[in-house]
């Protein structure tokens, strides 16, 4: 007979005090540390465990006893449910101040180096609709609400075309109105459900892996190019050439229509052929009157008006004067490098995928920039020791890993390389932090600039400004 497992205590009027990096709200209650979701400091709340450790716990909120004076209304219907944005319910000011926070505490508990004063937070321009790049799953088992689950109805429309549920790969909720991405965004995945729907198309089965319909892929750029990517499972030319034509037809908008067949097991395209139904098969972005060309596979700022401030940051800091030679790692295509290019001697610009050194490469020759140089592949086999000494020790490196951070190889061949400056940009100051104290011997960290590219989230972009010691720590 299974052992019935042990009731969590429900913890009473508590008080929240704090934001933790990951975007949960934390309480303290007899000298544990309890984490909550949805809940915001000067919050005071009954609180339900549902994990226990030895030294923190997680809770969820059962009822709040009062509410914080620096709460706000979420404005999303799908607060507390899709998993994103979950911090609607702070206001932006408080935002940008845990942001500030949560880069300090990381820089200061995990790098443990020595640091200048750190500059205020550069919040985004606009807090709503900023994304450029949103992508949405079919699935024929969608999430339902409470009031759903309690209704007498026996047939309910079970597809859905919207966002996973957190730790839950197969429910997906269907989304009515999203606030990150332009409304056109909301108005075609709509317009491609109902046309699904009616057409009595087969949404995904993600457990079965059955079904037409895919994910929805929606790109836009800051000058009104739209890139729409529908990707299906089953290969049928007649349901896929209605839809399409019904999609081109009804937003002209689109600047480029594409599809994919995707039969693998995972939803990634980075290893699909992507065909073009109409249009390019690209989009283009503009900055300081550069363009940037954009593919189905591009990676880009998702972004596009706080990058333009995020890439100021980088350059200034590069602190470029026309005659250095810089190493551009984890270039993209090639945005950073083509930005910096012209304040440059030479700039070499190096990316694991191969599709995006290819779009670098044309950014360069179609903006009439003649003095960069791209290489496609890993990282850690192409940036060596015997690297450099063919193409020159560099005077500036700027590097924009993901979140993960650069591998310890990596590390050493910047430290071999020894430039006179280090620009890390970073999407995960913990990571960051954590290379600094590697670089920290022969580098000392010169300037601190945390960029706020996500509002309504925890996420937090930092660039830090490296600087060689005149004589190595020891």
């Amino acid at each position: 007979m299974a052992k019935k497992r042990k009731q969590l205590p429900l913890l009473e009027n508590v008080l929240i005090t704090d934001v933790a990096a990951e975007g949960k709200a934390i309480a303290k209650v007899d000298g544990m540390t309890v984490f909550v979701p949805f809940a915001v400091p000067g919050d005071v709340a009954d609180i339900q465990l549902i994990k226990k450790k030895s030294n923190y716990a997680e809770g969820k909120v059962t009822r709040f006893e009062s509410f914080s004076e620096k709460r706000t209304e979420a404005f999303c219907e799908h607060f507390g449910i899709c998993g994103g944005c979950k911090w609607q319910i702070l206001p932006y000011d408080e935002q940008l101040k845990y942001k500030q926070k949560q880069v300090i505490d990381h820089l200061t508990r995990i790098g443990k180096v020595e640091l200048p004063e750190i500059s205020p937070i550069l919040g985004a321009p606009g807090t709503t609709f900023y994304r450029n790049k949103l992508e949405f799953t079919f699935s024929d088992r969608r999430w339902l609400t409470e009031k759903e689950i309690s209704s007498d109805k026996e047939a309910i429309q079970m597809n859905a075309l919207g966002f996973h549920i957190p730790g839950m790969f197969d429910k997906v909720l269907d989304i009515n109105k999203c606030w990150l991405q332009d409304d056109l965004s909301n108005q075609i995945r709509n317009a491609v459900r109902e046309f699904c729907l009616e057409s009595n198309f087969s949404f995904f089965d993600l457990r079965n892996q059955t079904g037409l319909m895919r994910t929805l892929i929606l790109r836009n750029t800051s000058v009104g190019e739209w890139m729409v990517i529908v990707v299906f499972y089953e290969d049928d030319a007649v349901k896929r050439e209605k839809l399409l034509n019904f999609v081109a037809d009804k937003f002209p908008q689109i600047t480029s229509l594409l599809y994919i067949i995707n039969q693998k097991a995972n939803d990634t395209i980075t290893d699909q052929e992507v065909l073009v139904w109409k249009g390019r098969d690209y989009i283009l972005e503009e900055m300081e009157g550069l363009q940037f060309k954009i593919g189905a596979k591009s990676f880009y700022q998702t972004n596009s008006w706080q990058a333009y401030n995020l890439y100021k940051v980088a350059r200034e800091f590069a602190g470029l004067s026309g005659s250095e030679l810089v190493y551009d790692l984890y270039t993209g295509t090639g945005t950073i490098a083509n930005f910096v290019a012209r304040d440059a001697g030479k700039v070499i610009g190096i990316e694991f995928v191969e599709e995006a050194i290819e779009d670098a490469q044309k950014n360069s020759r179609n903006n009439g920039i003649e003095n960069t140089l791209f290489f496609a592949g890993d990282m850690r086999k192409i940036l060596t020791e015997d690297f450099i000494h063919e193409h020159g020790r560099p005077d500036v490196i700027i590097t924009d890993p993901p979140r993960a951070g650069m591998h310890g190889d990596v590390i050493e061949t910047i430290l071999f390389a020894e430039p006179q400056r280090i620009v890390y940009v970073s999407c995960n100051p913990a990571t960051q932090a954590r290379d600094l104290k590697l670089l920290d011997g022969k580098y000392r960290v010169a300037r601190v600039q945390p960029v706020d590219m996500f509002p309504h989230t925890h996420h937090v972009e930092n660039v830090v400004l490296l600087e060689k010691r005149s004589l190595p720590v020891t």
